[in-house]
């Protein structure tokens, strides 16, 4: 369990090591170049509503638990932080969708020394855009799935505790489903078939995932987060997930 949520970790750095290499640099601009443009607007809008946020999340606690509004302060933070930030990378990744494709490519030729079939690649990816399309429908339903259960968990006093943790474990799941779909999807998969595979590597999936969405919160670092997710769940295609099926 431990061994390969620390696994999962490594697949970012890796992803930051793979993003500055001869040959892959070219690919990186405009991912990098959406998720400034993206990010910075979320930042902007975050700490523009950052007061009003907390304001209405605290006015949920009943008055026999004032006392603890110090403690949950940060967790509402948090809380605040990981929903602002990840509904932004969902409309980062759709405008560089197919640039993210062709990342993930050039990533897995490098890691593999193999190119990639011609049924397969940022070439299907184009041909076959209109099940491209239907894929981030299917992961915005996946995520939209869950998001009743969590919101009932943040509403509810003394239960919403717990809010930021599962907050913090949707996310992880998330972004791991979000940042390999490119590698994966150059192969004909799509969210069907990759859950699948994430699920059979969870622990792996929950670390690089679990580190993306930490990273995602440091200014200037967050910028790089979607080429890094991108590079890094090639490697982890390769690596694992490709092995797996």
């Amino acid at each position: 369990m431990f061994s390969g949520f620390f696994r999962g970790i490594s697949y970012v750095f890796q992803g930051f090591s793979l993003i500055t290499q001869k040959g892959i640099r070219p690919f990186v601009l405009i991912p990098l170049l959406v998720n400034i443009g993206v990010f910075s607007f979320a930042i902007w809008l975050a700490k523009s509503q950052f007061d009003q946020l907390m304001t209405k999340m605290l006015a949920w606690l009943p008055s026999w638990l004032s006392w603890v509004e110090w403690i949950l302060w940060p967790i509402f933070a948090v809380l605040i932080l990981i929903a602002v930030f990840y509904s932004f990378t969902i409309i980062a990744n759709l405008i560089a969708s197919p640039f993210n494709a062709l990342l993930a490519e050039r990533v897995e030729q490098k890691l593999s020394g193999q190119t990639i079939a011609e049924e397969n690649g940022i070439k299907a990816v184009l041909k076959n855009s209109g099940k491209a399309i239907s894929s981030e429908v299917s992961k915005v339903m996946y995520s939209l799935k869950w998001l009743p259960i969590l919101l009932i968990i943040t509403v509810i006093p003394g239960l919403n505790i717990i809010a930021p943790f599962t907050w913090a474990i949707y996310g992880a799941w998330m972004l791991s489903l979000q940042y390999t779909d490119f590698a994966m999807g150059n192969h004909q998969l799509f969210v069907k078939d990759e859950l699948p595979l994430l699920r059979k590597n969870r622990a792996v999936a929950l670390g690089f995932g679990g580190i993306l969405t930490i990273l995602m919160m440091i200014p200037v670092v967050n910028f790089f987060v979607m080429p890094v997710g991108v590079a890094g769940g090639a490697a982890f295609w390769v690596d694992k997930l490709s092995k797996s099926r």
